[in-house]
């Protein structure tokens, strides 16, 4: 794929300032119109866009709506619903100190932003951010990632055919191109990736004083507590592990089972990973493949940091890895200290939930936790521990809510989106306060004659 010239990228960056500068996003006609237009393309070009998910993750076009376009649709039909309401002024309650003022709070575009997105889930994670800056009324700069090139050339041709580049562009190329675009200033960066990543976006704006959603990862952790129904948390589980093959940023991460059910959940694992794949994961149309050759071998290299209990089969022709369970992983091992982003299963025990307390706390704030057993203990852990989000007795799932917010915290990242919040993602609430002029109370003014009753009225 060929790089984004650096002339190019400037060109973009200034033609959408001009844009943003007429004032036409502003209008909320206009921002329904183009979010019409937004849907429409989607429709029509969601075939392209599953073929290519197919040809660069080997993901099916199944899994491809339900995870990827499917949601844009959904995020697309709710702004549309709801942009003239989240966009309208509001009015707020106004002290008895500011009285006769009248106070409001208008939510206005943060203007030109910058869109990242990686390449797990190549159209969710660039096209809904993208409602959200449709709605809010800002102009946006897109830059897909390199490593699915097709599904990134089908994202271009969409954008370029919908909408005019003064208003959304699409930048393309490798971590040059990302260097190159993080010289400019922009009013927002949304960026999701690695945490490592995510620290040279935010140093790269410092020196803008850039607004930063940042949305990462990390190690989500999975609790499986010895009351836990095992074969609907194996069941579930496995479901989210084999999703993208793993390469999911909210996936259960590593399993800390308690001891007295470790082994009859790892029996109740291999039983329903046999039951959503009968014929194995190798060639089955609803298992993707992982991404590229160096993802494949940082993999590999995790199975000799502990004992292969179940999988533990890859194809590096074809990048096929499957699902794997290791044991007697030592905490201190490469794959407890990295984000996995594959299909193993590192297994650890505990006998208190006070030992998962210790441990999770110990280390970075997670994205997700999850956790399986009764709920008043799972309420118990999440009150004494912090992620940016959190499922009792399911995993991925709460990504699928739009009335809740999806975003990291500490290390795991910064800011949330989806529905509402992704329009206040792009959006500045200014603060207006109205006063009128026939009515003038003197209490503010020097010397201070009403003193005495200002003060208690404040105390």
């Amino acid at each position: 794929m060929k790089n984004t010239s650096t002339e190019q990228i400037a060109a973009i960056v200034e033609a959408q300032r001009a844009f943003y500068a007429t004032g036409v996003t502003r209008d909320i006609k206009f921002r329904k119109q183009q979010l019409r237009i937004f849907q429409s393309a989607l429709q029509k070009w969601q075939k392209p866009l599953c073929d290519a998910l197919w040809t660069d993750l080997h993901k099916s076009y199944e899994e491809a709506f339900m995870t990827e376009i499917g949601l844009v649709f959904g995020e697309i039909k709710d702004a549309l619903e709801h942009v003239g309401r989240w966009a309208r002024r509001r009015k707020v309650a106004t002290p008895v100190t500011g009285m006769p003022s009248s106070s409001y709070i208008i939510r206005e575009p943060l203007g030109c932003t910058l869109i990242i997105s990686p390449w797990n889930y190549p159209v969710q994670l660039l096209l809904s951010p993208l409602v959200g800056a449709i709605a809010a009324g800002c102009t946006a700069v897109l830059k897909p990632s390199p490593y699915v090139p097709n599904v990134s050339e089908v994202l271009e041709k969409m954008i370029a055919e919908a909408f005019v580049e003064d208003y959304i562009a699409v930048v393309q190329g490798n971590r040059d191109v990302n260097t190159a675009l993080l010289e400019h200033r922009y009013d927002l960066v949304f960026f999701t990736g690695s945490p490592a990543l995510g620290k040279i976006v935010m140093a790269s704006q410092a020196k803008f004083l850039t607004p930063l959603v940042l949305e990462l990862g990390g190690k989500s952790p999975c609790i499986v507590d010895k009351d836990a129904d095992l074969r609907i948390a194996a069941r579930r589980i496995a479901w989210g592990k084999c999703l993208n093959s793993g390469q999911t940023c909210i996936a259960p991460d590593y399993l800390f089972l308690h001891e007295d059910i470790k082994d009859a959940f790892v029996e109740e694992f291999k039983k329903e990973l046999a039951a959503l794949y009968p014929e194995g994961t190798q060639n089955a149309r609803h298992f993707v493949h992982i991404v590229h050759d160096r993802a494949f071998a940082r993999l590999k290299g995790y199975l000799a940091d502990g004992t292969v209990v179940a999988g533990g089969h890859c194809d590096p022709q074809t990048r096929w890895f499957e699902p794997t369970l290791l044991d007697g992983v030592s905490p201190d091992a490469p794959v407890m200290q990295e984000e996995i982003f594959g299909p193993i299963f590192p297994i650890m025990t505990f006998r208190s939930r006070d030992e998962v307390v210790s441990f999770v706390t110990s280390r970075e704030k997670p994205l997700a936790f999850y956790y399986f057993g009764n709920k008043a203990d799972a309420w118990d852990v999440l009150g004494r521990t912090t992620s940016g989000g959190a499922c009792i007795n399911d995993v991925i799932m709460h990504i699928a809510n739009s009335h809740i917010p999806f975003g990291g915290v500490g290390n795991s990242g910064m800011g949330s989106y989806h529905s509402e919040r992704s329009f206040l993602a792009f959006s500045h609430e200014r603060s207006v306060l109205v006063t009128p002029t026939n009515i003038d109370l003197q209490f503010r003014y020097m010397p201070y004659k009403l003193f005495t009753i200002v003060k208690k009225m404040l105390a």
